[in-house]
């Protein structure tokens, strides 16, 4: 079982920068692929950013793509998301998930657990 707990989330201005942070437990974190993905009220969730267990490979949505930096340090089992030049329509909660397997993935179905969320919101 692993449990992750996001932080990082609050209220920034339009063009201000957030970084968002989820700590996971268990022995075999750096074994695992992580995403971040969000959901804005009334819509469905989207993927925002995925890493390999490894930090090698990395992949964006195009809507944060050169904005949003995703990263993880094993030594913490803990991954990041570096959020600049923020906009309001980033305004969303924001999830992190891990995959029990190495390789990245865009897709929420792929992944096996998820963490509990933590709202980001900009403000225009």
């Amino acid at each position: 079982q692993v449990q992750l707990v996001e932080s990082g989330g609050g209220l920034v201005q339009a063009g201000g920068s957030l970084r968002l942070s989820c700590a996971a437990s268990g022995r075999t974190f750096n074994n695992y692929a992580m995403g971040w993905f969000r959901q804005a009220t009334g819509k469905e969730r989207e993927f925002v950013a995925t890493i390999s267990y490894s930090g090698r490979v990395t992949s964006y949505a195009d809507s944060v793509k050169g904005r949003f930096t995703i990263s993880r340090d094993n030594t913490k089992n803990t991954v990041y998301l570096q959020m600049n030049s923020l906009k309001p329509e980033d305004t969303a909660v924001y999830y992190c998930a891990a995959r029990t397997t190495y390789a990245s993935s865009s897709t929420g179905n792929d992944y096996d657990y998820w963490g509990q969320g933590t709202q980001v919101t900009v403000s225009s």
